[in-house]
């Protein structure tokens, strides 16, 4: 089973707001953390197989998930014997492994000491703030097809992110600069899929993924770029949590590909 892999050991200081007192995956839209959306949305198409990288406040990452089924499940407990009896069997068909890959590990070194647990084997990787409603069989499909060791989801984001540089037929990244006319203002959406093979471009725990091992990538013509047209929203501050909030109250998330 193809794994997924989470990023989730930053610091979140764009959203302090929130991130003082807990990490950036266990913000809440809609009561749940946003971590458990990106979840869902894997766990839609079949993908349930996680592998957490926290590092920042890592303690509780995992809390939440030593204490999930008992969270909105009632129960009966014998506190003599400790014997729990739940009464409802809603939860989540998930296996989930929290690493704390370090407080100051960068995002190619937090990848890299996940390694050993990856079965050198074909995974996703994800970033622990975004969602989107990415069509993963055809991102999947995609990859396969591109003889390429990582694959990124490619979107439409406007602002403050440096666009890629894509080659002609727009499937190869060529590099990164800053946002242009030519290839639409496309960014790095994270929803990777990714080859054991990568692990070779990582030295250690001081390198940022987005650097010098995608760079690499591209001088090997390993990274291609997966064109994502629908939605995806990074959630990099209170503003966008505040849009995240409102769809979600208004039932208009478009994420949420996930029946209840």
């Amino acid at each position: 089973m193809v794994k997924v892999v989470l990023l989730a050991g930053g610091y979140g200081t764009r959203l302090s707001e929130e991130t003082t007192v807990r990490p950036k995956p266990l913000v809440e839209i809609g009561g749940k953390p946003i971590m458990w959306h990106i979840m869902k949305i894997y766990a839609h198409h079949g993908f349930n197989d996680f592998v957490v990288l926290g590092g920042y406040k890592v303690e509780a990452i995992r809390e939440y998930f030593l204490s999930f089924q008992g969270r909105g499940n009632d129960f009966t407990i014998d506190l003599g014997t400790g014997k729990v009896d739940w009464l409802e069997a809603r939860a989540e068909n998930w296996r989930v492994t929290v690493l704390d890959t370090g407080i100051e590990t960068m995002t190619a070194g937090r990848i890299k000491r996940a390694q050993k647990h990856l079965e050198n084997e074909r995974f996703c990787l994800t970033y622990g703030d975004g969602v989107a409603d990415v069509d993963m069989d055809k991102l999947m499909a995609f990859h396969q097809a591109s003889n390429a060791h990582c694959t990124l989801t490619a979107v439409t984001q406007p602002g403050r992110y440096g666009a890629l540089h894509l080659t002609d037929d727009g499937t190869k990244v060529q590099g990164f600069r800053e946002k242009g006319a030519t290839d639409g203002g496309l960014i790095n959406g994270g929803f990777f899929v990714c080859e054991p093979e990568i692990f070779e471009v990582i030295d250690g725990d001081h390198q940022m993924w987005e650097e010098a091992p995608m760079a690499r990538l591209v001088e090997r013509g390993k990274l291609a770029s997966y064109h994502h047209t629908g939605y995806w929203q990074s959630m990099d501050s209170l503003r966008d949590k505040q849009v995240l909030e409102s769809l979600w109250q208004k039932g208009e998330a478009p994420w949420k590909v996930w029946r209840d």
